[in-house]
């Protein structure tokens, strides 16, 4: 199956950059939201990362009719029974307030021994294509939650997401190594292993 146009269901324009990079080899042409000319509101009420991203893909394109690639990510901290979750970016109220997520996640985790702040981003893709099954695939970035934030890139949790490995933050990260080893990029190097399983 030719496909030669994907839509990304984002306004984020770093996001659409990292799909650009990864379809360009393909030959394939990457729009986003910023392309449709209607104003697509989505109601993301699943209780996965992966319902997320379905919701977000199938809705999205069945009123444009054309393929599309939906993420849903987060963060999921191991001593919290996996919050923040789903509920990452909206953590500490309605609004979309970084800091004020960031200083509850730490309240939370108060008094917790270094050894017991293990978390990992999860990025979750929805590939939907017209008349085929919506597939999904899983990335992952483990790390450590530090006791503050440090670094000024990125954004979200990445101040306080620490890379044992790399002995740094998300945050103090350039986008080039950021696209090496997040969990967004580790998704992407597996869409690369199953797009032409699915859709050749």
């Amino acid at each position: 199956m030719k496909i030669n146009q994907v839509f990304i269901a984002t306004q984020n324009q770093g996001k659409v950059k990292e799909f650009k990079a990864f379809f360009g080899e393909k030959g394939i042409e990457v729009k986003s939201l910023a392309d449709v000319d209607e104003t697509i509101d989505v109601v993301e009420n699943g209780s996965t990362f992966e319902e997320n991203a379905i919701i977000k893909a199938e809705t999205i394109g069945k009123m444009i009719q054309h393929p599309v690639i939906a993420d849903d990510s987060g963060l999921e901290v191991t001593a919290l029974n996996g919050e923040p979750g789903i509920f990452s970016a909206r953590y500490a109220g309605v609004g979309k307030d970084d800091a004020a997520n960031n200083r509850k996640l730490l309240e939370k985790l108060d008094g917790v021994p270094v050894k017991q702040r293990g978390a990992r981003f999860v990025c979750a893709l929805a590939v939907y294509i017209p008349g085929k099954e919506t597939q999904t695939i899983r990335g992952v970035c483990d790390g450590l939650i530090a006791y503050e934030p440090v670094g000024t890139n990125g954004f979200g949790y990445d101040p306080l997401f620490f890379l044992p490995s790399l002995n740094k933050t998300m945050a103090q990260l350039d986008r080039k190594e950021k696209n090496t080893v997040s969990h967004r990029a580790n998704a992407l190097k597996q869409l690369a292993k199953k797009w032409n399983e699915w859709f050749r």
